[in-house]
C-alpha cells in the first residue's frame, strides 16, 4: 500500500523513512499511524494546490479500494478516507476540498464514512 502512495506523493518519502526508522524495532509497522501522518501531509499538498499529486493519490486510493484485499481496501477507507475527513489533521484546509479529486469508489466510501460519523450509520459494502 505505502509504495503505491509514495509513488503518487514522493514528497512524503522523508517522513515515511523517518517513520520506518522510528518503528524499526517493532515486529510490524503500525500502518494506521503512518496513514494518519500521510493524511496530514496531504493537507499540506492540498494547501499548496498540488492538484497533480492529489489526482495521483486518489487514483491510488481508488485502486486500493477496488483491487486490494480486504485488509488493504479497509485501510484505504478507514485509514485514508476517514483521516482525510478528520479536521484535526488539516492545516488551513477543509475536508470538502478533497471532493473534486474523488473517483467513484472513493466518493461512495467518502459519503459512507460521513454518514457513519454524522448519523451513526454502519459502514457496509451495500
Amino acid at each position: 500500500m505505502m509504495p503505491l502512495l509514495l509513488e503518487a506523493c514522493p514528497s512524503f518519502r522523508p517522513a515515511w523513512e523517518e517513520f520506518c526508522s522510528e518503528w524499526a524495532n517493532e515486529p510490524e509497522l503500525p500502518c494506521y499511524i503512518a496513514i494518519g501522518e500521510f493524511a496530514e501531509h496531504l493537507s499540506g499538498e492540498l494547501a499548496k494546490g498540488n492538484e497533480e499529486v492529489l489526482r495521483k493519490v486518489f487514483e491510488v486510493v481508488e485502486r486500493l479500494i477496488v483491487e486490494g484485499d480486504s485488509y488493504v481496501s479497509e485501510a484505504a477507507v478507514v485509514g485514508v478516507i476517514e483521516d482525510l475527513q478528520n479536521t484535526n489533521l488539516h492545516r488551513g484546509t477543509r475536508p470538502e476540498q478533497y471532493l473534486p479529486y474523488l473517483l467513484p469508489q472513493t466518493r461512495r466510501w467518502w459519503t459512507k464514512v460521513e454518514a457513519f460519523w454524522n448519523e451513526g450509520r454502519l459502514l457496509t459494502d451495500d
